[in-house]
Parts: C-alpha cells; structure tokens; sequence
C-alpha cells in the first residue's frame, strides 16, 4: 500500500465550468495497485498555486499524480511547477508515456510532462483527457510500486524479466 494525491489542474474545473473527469479515474486505476488516496484537489492553472500544493504534499504522500496542463498551451504550466520544486529528475516515465501515445496519435509528441521525486514523493505529471490518462497510466503502473519503494530507501534489488 502507497499513499497518493491527485491534482487536477484546469481552470475551467476549479471554476466549476467542467466536470473532473481525469483525477476520479486516476484514482479508481491507482486503486487497483495498491493506492490509497488520501488527497484530492482542483486547481486553477497558475505556476505558484501548483507549487505551493505540489510542496505542501510532498513527503506527506507517496506519489503525486496531476492530470492537465502538459500541452503547449500559455496557460499549461505543470511541468513548469514541477521541475521548479524536484530534486531529481526521472525522464524514462514521460518518455514511455509519450512513446505509448505517439503508437495512437502523433499528438502525443507535443506533451510536455514531467516526472520527478521531491524528498520521499514521486511526482508525476499526466495529460488532461481521461482516455490519455488511462493509456499513460497503463504504460507506467508496472513500475510504480517499485519506485516509490526504491524513492523511500529500499535496498532490495529489482526482479529482472528476460
């Protein structure tokens, strides 16, 4: 078990103008590896908003998931935030999220997504729409336990496949 917070980030859904669709899914997939959601916010796409709330979770959560704001859009600033408060950086997540989605559309070069470890938490930016959330969570679940596992300190080795 991981403890996790989901950070939808639109500013149409933090105005009440659009449903959630994306952070309620996100937490119904993470459910079935073992997550529990212990925080869930909508935010408006504003860069110090979203730090100010990727910080205050952080080392209070295992894993971070935000959903919105990845595309180059003026307003899409999560990645932004995002690289403005991690430590270290972990580039093969969004890279196999966005070779995953190149496979279904060539929209998916554009995504801008981020992934990294601040302290003991696991940030991970994913995009807005529910279906992409779901083919980018397919692609990185795998590895998510052993992730977080490995960000908390654990010295066990990996299982190697092949």
């Amino acid at each position: 078990m991981f403890t996790v917070a989901v950070l939808t980030l639109s500013d149409k859904g933090a105005k009440g103008k659009r449903k959630d669709e994306s952070g309620p899914l996100i937490g119904k997939i993470i459910k079935k590896i073992g997550g529990k959601i212990i925080s869930y916010d909508i935010l408006p796409d504003e860069k110090a908003l979203i730090k100010r709330k990727l910080l205050s979770l952080c080392n209070k959560v295992d894993l971070i998931l935000t959903t919105g704001g990845t595309g180059p859009s003026p307003r899409d600033v999560t990645p932004e935030a995002t690289l403005e408060i991690i430590t270290r950086e972990i580039p093969g997540i969004p890279e196999a999220m966005r070779y995953k989605g190149l496979r279904k559309t060539p929209h998916a070069m554009i995504s801008r997504a981020v992934a990294g470890v601040k302290g003991k938490t696991l940030i991970i930016n994913l995009p807005g729409s529910p279906s992409a959330v779901k083919e980018n969570l397919e692609v990185i679940l795998p590895v998510l336990p052993h992730a977080i596992e490995k960000i908390k300190g654990s010295k066990k080795e990996c299982a190697r496949i092949g």
